[in-house]
């Protein structure tokens, strides 16, 4: 296994540097390359099926760990996925599905990176795990070094969701409200990386976040016949990349023989990177955004993780197309009246897109569609109670008489 450096190609060994390649400062995102011949020697198809451990540890021998370091308490991975029959003939499909991330044990993707990040950390002997997250990264990071005792301070913005914050607060991390931006509080992380030597588990700037997201991509190869699309909602850029290079190991395995196509769906209040793909901008030297949206987990001004990003859209022909937060609101109670699956603002991104995408006819009804829900509902009831208004979603008060109940019935 070696890092190498997705602006100029600098390769280097796992000891040489820790993050980013020095040539290019905090841009300088790394990519983590495998002995793909030697993993298809050592790690068969067979063997994987054999193995009884259900969680993301089960595809070790395709992680970026060292053996015998002590991992999470927590159970990460082996979330469900389901073939959406009433949703798909709802919306006129012939195959939809759901991979729901929302059952991770604090209730995201991102619980994948952190665990990824806090084995890391060990190998490091860190003693404090630092990140700047809006809500979901942090939770995951906070939740999962509380089963190990693991010290981690999280920046946050003093904006983010209440129940997020409280998530950081229960598990006993230390908590920095900024009062800023997202990229503020990214910018705080990194300074308080290099003043006192903690270890960073911030995506586009730690290479091995990619590494624990892209499990998702396994998972999804194990659960059903390979999808033709894949929509997956977008921020800081680092899901999409790894549900991205997850499918590229298993292409360079021969596992696969296709690559599904990706579409990262962003809020309009947040499209840095549909602006770039739209307008064929560099985004190594396109500005910042202001960034705004109900969809606070997929809130970035600077998408810190947006080479690799771009990438996964471009390399499997898919795109980058943006939705009106009154959209993803409204996807909320739509996806789950019809499957169950409670996803928040950012989770129901995926699906506020599919509908723009089947207008536009750039999705074929006859083709193999899956979403990913990122972010389970409960993580921000405030946005649920705005969708519920908008659909006018409401309970009927009545009084403690069943005779009341012959007028509505």
């Amino acid at each position: 296994m070696h890092l190498e450096c997705l602006i100029c190609g600098e390769k280097y060994s796992s000891t040489e540097v820790d993050y980013v390649c020095p040539k290019h400062g905090y841009e300088g995102i790394l990519d983590v390359i495998y002995d793909y011949d030697k993993v298809q020697f050592e790690f068969e198809i067979k063997e994987l099926r054999e193995r009884k451990d259900k969680s993301i540890w089960r595809y070790e021998p395709l992680l970026p760990i060292q053996q015998n370091i002590e991992k999470p308490l927590l159970y990460v991975g082996n979330t469900p996925l389901y073939r959406t029959e009433r949703l798909a003939k709802h919306l006129g499909l012939k195959h939809l599905y759901i991979k729901d991330e929302g059952r991770n044990p604090t209730a995201s993707l991102k619980d994948r990176a952190a665990a990824i990040a806090i084995v890391k950390a060990k190998e490091k002997n860190a003693e404090i795990i630092t990140a700047a997250s809006t809500g979901n990264a942090a939770a995951a990071l906070s939740g999962l070094c509380a089963g190990i005792g693991q010290k981690n301070v999280i920046f946050v913005p003093v904006s983010a969701p209440k129940a997020k914050i409280a998530q950081l607060l229960v598990c006993g991390s230390e908590v920095m409200l900024v009062n800023g931006s997202y990229d503020d509080a990214f910018e705080l992380s990194l300074e308080a990386t290099r003043k006192y030597g903690w270890y960073n588990r911030n995506t586009g700037y730690n290479p091995y976040m990619t590494e624990g997201k892209k499990t998702v991509s396994f998972e999804i190869f194990e659960q059903m016949e390979m999808p033709d699309v894949v929509l997956v909602s977008v921020g800081d850029g680092c899901i999409i990349g790894g549900v991205h290079k997850g499918f590229k190991d298993l292409l360079a395995l021969g596992w696969i023989d296709k690559i599904p196509r990706i579409y990262g769906i962003q809020s309009e209040g947040s499209n840095y990177l549909t602006e770039a793909w739209t307008n064929g901008e560099d985004v190594l030297t396109k500005s910042p955004i202001k960034a705004e949206t109900v969809a606070d987990s997929i809130s970035a001004g600077l998408p810190r993780d947006r080479i690799k990003a771009m990438r996964a859209v471009k390399e499997t022909n898919g795109a980058f197309i943006a939705v009106s937060d009154e959209a993803i609101l409204k996807a909320i109670p739509l996806m789950a009246a019809y499957t169950g699956v409670f996803g928040e603002p950012a989770g129901a991104t995926a699906l506020a897109g599919l509908l723009s995408l089947l207008e536009q006819n750039q999705i074929g009804k006859e083709e193999r569609i899956l979403l990913i829900n990122t972010g389970n509902g409960l993580k921000d009831i405030l946005s649920a109670n705005k969708a519920l208004e908008l659909v006018g979603k409401r309970g009927i008060l009545i009084e403690a008489d069943s005779k009341v109940l012959d007028d509505i019935f």
